[in-house]
């Protein structure tokens, strides 16, 4: 692929600004994970439990943000490959979404493992 531009720290910073507007303006579960984050960060550091905890905890919220962009780059990649219906285009879509649950999964597995460990 030869349409890379020339490394600029800069522009890659203003590149990653502008995903991340996209991001949140056309997808709507980043949007309201967007909106959660905060509230969730608030609620981990209130919390008495220890340090590494807090910190395993701020881990896999920031991992459901991170699979839930790659799976947004997914669908977009898939969407402008192909408008019309093909296995193939599903099942990206589907493992996408299959990664984003598993990262939900995992923080709130996390949580319980907090809670019953150093809240009972």
């Amino acid at each position: 692929m030869n349409n890379k531009p020339k490394y600029s720290f800069f522009k890659n910073g203003i590149y990653a600004l502008e995903g991340f507007i996209h991001a949140f303006k056309n997808e709507t579960s980043f949007k309201i994970e967007i909106f959660l984050t905060p509230l969730v960060l608030a609620l981990i550091y209130l919390l008495p439990i220890s340090s590494y905890s807090a910190l395993v905890l701020t881990v896999t919220l920031i991992l459901v943000l991170i699979v839930e962009l790659l799976n947004s780059a997914v669908e977009n990649v898939v969407d402008m490959v192909t408008k019309e219906f093909h296995p193939l285009a599903k099942a990206a879509k589907d493992i996408g979404a299959t990664a984003v649950l598993f990262a939900l999964l995992l923080h709130l597995f996390v949580w319980l493992f907090v809670i019953v460990k150093e809240l009972s």
